[in-house]
């Protein structure tokens, strides 16, 4: 598929099949992740071609879709009054989970990202790693087959990027999960496969072993 805005081509006749495993996207800024991204989420559509969950188009798959889809921008917006445990609950109505399971699964994601002792406290005094915690434990509030998850570490501290590599890699098991970032340790720790990509094109693609015995002797 390609993506082009105006005379500018973001995502540059790609193509790709993805299975249930941790999939890192490497790149710098500007390398067209987060275009590739937001087109993965329904929320651009390409220019060309076309993206399918088990044969079928997900843009016509609409909400049945989006039923199936965890979302983590760069940027993810929240309301600064709301509690944490209010948020996610505002956020399960919005994704349509009924009340007695949004609340069990809201106060499971808070213990998992170590935001149960916060959760009665309004997420504006929430430090950055804090407020990315709560962005991933929204994430992961439906029955997800897909996950994905644009720059998840920004702002995290190694410990929490600790925590957080061992949240995805339990998550993962028959999940597709896609996790773009520019840090490699991330990529490294957690990534199945990695797609480098450079200029909207895929450069390389493989596992860590096949990526490193590539660079063998250039480095």
């Amino acid at each position: 598929m390609t993506k082009q805005f105006g005379p500018k081509i973001a995502v540059d006749c790609i193509t790709a099949s993805l299975s249930p495993v941790v999939y890192g996207l490497l790149g710098a800024n500007g390398a067209g992740k987060t275009t590739l991204m937001r087109m993965l989420c329904g929320i651009l559509e390409p220019s060309s071609g076309e993206i399918l969950f088990n044969g079928q188009n997900i843009i016509d798959m609409g909400p049945r879709y989006r039923n199936i889809l965890g979302y983590l921008p760069q940027d993810f917006g929240y309301y600064p009054d709301y509690m944490a445990q209010e948020f996610l609950m505002y956020i399960a109505a919005l994704k349509g989970i009924q009340r007695r399971a949004a609340s069990k699964r809201s106060e499971e994601l808070l213990n998992i990202a170590d935001l149960s002792n916060v959760s009665g406290k309004k997420v504006k005094t929430f430090s950055g790693g804090m407020r990315q915690r709560l962005g991933i434990a929204q994430a992961l509030l439906n029955n997800l087959k897909v996950l994905v998850l644009d720059e998840p570490t920004a702002g995290l501290d190694p410990k929490e990027r600790v925590r957080f590599r061992n949240l995805i890699a339990d998550f993962a098991s028959d999940r597709i999960v896609l996790l773009s970032t520019h840090i490699v340790s991330d990529i490294e720790a957690i990534a199945d496969k990695v797609f480098l990509m450079k200029k909207g094109i895929f450069l390389l693609q493989g596992t860590i072993p096949e990526l490193v015995q590539k660079a063998d002797g250039k480095v």
